[in-house]
């Protein structure tokens, strides 16, 4: 029987189809083992559902310090439903938020978010973008500028006189005094008179009342536990935290609003001196502004403000004062200077700073030693790599800022208390060159990069003058007994109150001011 010429065609084009396609499939399969596999970093053993929550401790970043020791400088850990890749060391640090900073210029948020009132209001932890960027310029070119910082200048002489005459008063009817809620105020204060000076000059009791708003919002948020926030539940207000961190918002909210209204039927008031509220405002009424600023971002910035500033400058000021009463010689070292350079006729001044190095180093060990921030977050943009691992998009970091700034390879005894470390020539070490920016991966107390604190000029200003100013007038009875002991969590703010008894050493009512 004969075979039909189209017969023969359909035959070679089906032999070549299907050869073509074997071969392909061979070439994808063979290019795919080839591949590289995706490298993850180590990870302890992990137990169903909680992960590794039960190798972690009440003092977080003690414990992931303690697992970086084991496993590495990056390490992958799981709490519950949730991932993070832990940083502890200097290099990779360095990797993160230099190398890779845009990579990493985006923050994670914790479950409590979900109870946040002002939804995609924030700007402390505001995605990377554009609004975030607008805030950014807009807080240094006329938030907190230097020029801006220097027209407050009195505003924190102000404050500073009001808590050592407080002290005096303490002095004279021999009561003890709660130096923490004391610096605290100070703080709260200062920020409250910056941030909105027409409603908080004139009376304490409008900025007692923010303070009071923002303590319960905050002591709200510390009560979502780590287990509640990253746990299975971590979307059920287990405890009724959530409902109340609501409520204290929602306080918040009232009081803000109230305020900006007073502020706007005064528009047409001429003021001299331009407080934050002034300048958002201006900004939110710009039709051209690049970035229309909505009111409920206005007022969630205002809430940042107060969280990041108030109680983090307080206890860093608290612990170096609990640190000098514990080592008199180092507290004797630093009034011999003060008194040197300033004298006992007037009090220390912001503008003698530079010229008080030990009070420049006591500020800076109280940091490396009792960091504000001991873990910074950050959540990766796009896929890259990091000490040979790769990071995806969208994975969580830690970066243990406590572990780096008590590495042993680089300091000397990193558990104690040495302010020597950072004089240059002292032999206890090679910090005298670091300075406070997060420019060495060392030494990182306010963080590195584009998300590192925007307050750090202020908050160092207030910390050399008040501390200046307490240890110039006083000798502090009794502070020296306080048991050191830290909160637990993610803060490295101190679990029990500094009290003593104030021995008025100058008078600060008749001392002069510079």
């Amino acid at each position: 029987m004969a075979v039909d010429s189209a017969d023969y065609i359909f035959l070679l084009f089906f032999f070549f189809f299907f050869f073509f396609l074997f071969s392909t499939l061979i070439f994808f399969i063979f290019r795919s083992s080839k591949k590289k596999p995706a490298r993850s970093p180590p990870s302890p053993p992990a137990l169903p559902i909680l992960g590794h929550f039960h190798l972690l401790s009440s003092a977080l970043p003690k414990s992931l310090e303690a697992l970086a020791r084991r496993y590495g400088p990056l390490m992958q850990i799981s709490i519950g439903s949730s991932r993070f890749l832990v940083a502890s060391d200097a290099a990779t640090a360095q990797q993160i938020l230099r190398t890779h900073d845009v990579k990493f210029a985006s923050k994670f948020v914790f479950a409590s978010s979900h109870h946040n009132i002002f939804k995609e209001a924030e700007f402390v932890n505001a995605p990377y973008g554009a609004y975030w960027k607008f805030m950014k310029r807009l807080c240094m070119t006329k938030l907190f500028a230097g020029p801006q910082l220097n027209r407050f200048s009195h505003i924190r002489e102000d404050e500073t006189m009001k808590l050592l005459r407080s002290l005096w008063k303490c002095h004279r009817l021999g009561e003890p005094c709660d130096l923490s809620t004391k610096l605290t105020v100070l703080t709260n204060n200062m920020l409250c008179r910056m941030a909105m000076s027409k409603r908080c000059s004139g009376s304490d009791h409008q900025a007692q009342e923010i303070r009071e708003i923002v303590r319960d919002t905050m002591v709200c948020a510390a009560r979502l536990s780590f287990a509640e926030v990253h746990g299975p539940l971590k979307r059920v207000d287990l405890f009724g935290n959530g409902k109340r961190l609501r409520t204290a918002l929602r306080r918040f909210d009232a009081l803000i609003e109230q305020i900006i209204k007073e502020y706007e039927d005064d528009c047409g008031e001429a003021s001299e001196e331009k407080d934050v509220m002034d300048i958002l405002l201006e900004t939110y009424r710009d039709p051209n502004a690049e970035t229309r600023l909505t009111r409920d971002q206005i007022k969630h910035f205002f809430l940042d403000l107060l969280i990041a500033g108030v109680d983090t400058t307080s206890a860093s000021m608290q612990w170096a004062i609990t640190e000098l009463l514990k080592h008199p010689h180092m507290l004797k070292k630093l009034r011999e200077e003060i008194d040197s350079a300033v004298g006992s006729t007037r009090l220390v001044h912001e503008s003698d700073v530079p010229n008080l190095p030990y009070l420049r180093a006591v500020v800076k060990e109280t940091l490396r030693l009792h960091t504000p921030g001991p873990l910074l977050r950050r959540k990766c943009n796009s896929n890259c790599e990091i000490n040979g691992y790769d990071v995806k998009v969208g994975t969580n970091i830690l970066i243990n800022a406590y572990a780096i700034m008590h590495d042993p390879g680089t300091w000397e005894d990193p558990d104690e208390f040495v302010p020597e470390r950072f004089m240059a020539g002292d032999g206890h070490g090679d910090g005298h060159h670091m300075e406070l920016k997060g420019q060495d991966f060392h030494f990182l107390p306010f963080g590195s990069g584009r998300r590192s604190c925007i307050g750090v000029a202020h908050a160092t200003i207030v910390m050399h003058t008040a501390i200046g100013g307490l240890i110039q007038c006083f000798d502090l009875e009794g502070g020296d007994k306080v048991d050191i002991k830290v909160v637990t969590g993610y803060s490295g703010t101190m679990a029990n109150p500094l009290v003593c008894y104030p021995i008025g050493r100058l008078n600060p009512t008749v001392l002069h001011v510079k």
